[in-house]
């Protein structure tokens, strides 16, 4: 036979469950909850008659849940005895008061404020994850969440994270947040935020420098094939090149050709680009080639807000259409829900195209190599 109390200390080491906790706060088909209390066997009821008195008089002071009571004749008591059967707990609520716990009490209280003012694609990560909120006032997290609802790709324009003005924040709130806003928006944008890194995301002014990969492809512009450099040495450099490529990823620099006279490749950018308003770029052609989704469109229409004579490639929907079948696959989270301005019509019509599709994302990989020389050849013919 179990008693209220370990029952109780039971229920409350189920808290302890991030599973069992996630479904029980999200799911309401996960109630009731039946717990067993046992049935005493005749020889128990016959050693110690008191004690089984006790214990029913234990569960009938239960006052949280439902007890379900069994008649059970016994030789030893010669008369019919009710013996709790089982604990039926119906709800939360239930649960937090049957526990008994006041640390498991605190935390859900503290929980049901965040769940209550975040939006529901942030509640499972608060519930699984109580590392992120246990030791932050609790203030504090559900600004950030508040945040991490309004914040877009490219949000910051240029300025520095502690210089936006959202719900009242100080200027060190970004700094004592970032590790929390990232992996919240990581929540509503695939990842993206935590793949580029915040400020990049943001398309914030940059503390600290981001790196880019730059490639040589003519073989003699720089003193080395390929290095990782940062972005503000890049922007106060004075490079001698015709031709630069902005490549939205590292892993393609296989794709491109060995050798174009003139050209230099940068990879990995994102949203860095405070680096193309050096001179040197704004007087080179500039070529950019991205994913064909919403990511690599939105990547393309804040590129050209710093080069708007900018060019394009391999993202359009004949690319699209032609590799689709084999190659695309589905985008878990568009960027946002209508294309940036900075989009030309036709690029505006790929970007409503891609929204519905069942699989509206083909990356820039599983272009082949002949494909892409052949557009770097065409760019380079045409400019």
């Amino acid at each position: 036979m179990k008693s209220p109390a370990k029952l109780a200390a039971r229920l409350a080491s189920q808290w302890q469950n991030p599973d069992l906790r996630e479904n029980r706060l999200l799911d309401e088909n996960e109630w009731p909850i039946r717990l067993s209390i046992g049935r005493p066997s005749a020889g128990a009821v016959a050693r110690d008659w008191a004690g089984l008195m006790d214990h029913v008089r234990a569960w009938r002071a239960v006052r949280c849940g439902k007890i379900q009571w069994e008649q059970s004749t016994y030789r030893a008591t010669g008369a019919p005895v009710e013996i709790p059967i089982s604990w039926e707990i119906s709800s939360m609520e239930e649960w937090i008061r049957a526990a008994a716990n006041r640390a498991v009490a605190a935390e859900h209280a503290v929980l049901d404020e965040i769940v209550k003012a975040s939006l529901p694609i942030f509640h499972s990560f608060f519930i699984r994850q109580r590392s992120v909120w246990r030791n932050k006032p609790i203030e504090e997290v559900i600004l950030a969440a508040r945040i991490s609802a309004i914040l877009e790709p490219g949000y910051a324009n240029g300025r520095p994270l502690r210089l936006l003005s959202l719900e009242g924040i100080d200027s060190k709130f970004f700094e004592r947040n970032e590790a929390l806003i990232t992996r919240l928006l990581d929540l509503r944008f695939d990842g993206e935020a935590g793949r580029q890194g915040l400020e990049v995301f943001l398309g914030a002014w940059q503390e600290f420098d981001h790196w880019l990969l730059v490639a040589d492809l003519d073989g003699a512009i720089l003193p080395f094939k390929q290095q990782r450099v940062r972005s503000k040495e890049l922007a106060s450099a004075a490079i001698e090149a015709r031709y630069v490529l902005l490549v939205e990823n590292e892993k393609c620099l296989h794709l491109l050709p060995c050798i174009i006279p003139g050209a230099i490749a940068v990879l990995g950018s994102g949203n860095s680009l405070e680096w193309l308003s050096a001179p040197w770029v704004q007087s080179s052609h500039v070529g950019y080639w991205g994913d064909v989704d919403t990511w690599g469109l939105t990547l393309l229409a804040f590129a050209r807000s710093r080069v708007p004579h900018l060019d394009p490639m391999l993202m359009t929907l004949e690319i699209f259409e032609t590799h689709s079948f084999a190659h695309a696959v589905l985008e878990p989270v568009p960027a946002r829900p209508t294309p940036p301005e900075l989009l030309t019509i036709p690029e505006q019509e790929l970007y409503n195209h891609l929204l519905g599709c069942k699989r509206g994302r083909l990356e820039q990989e599983f272009l082949l190599a002949t494909t892409v020389a052949e557009a770097i050849e065409e760019w380079i013919r045409d400019t």
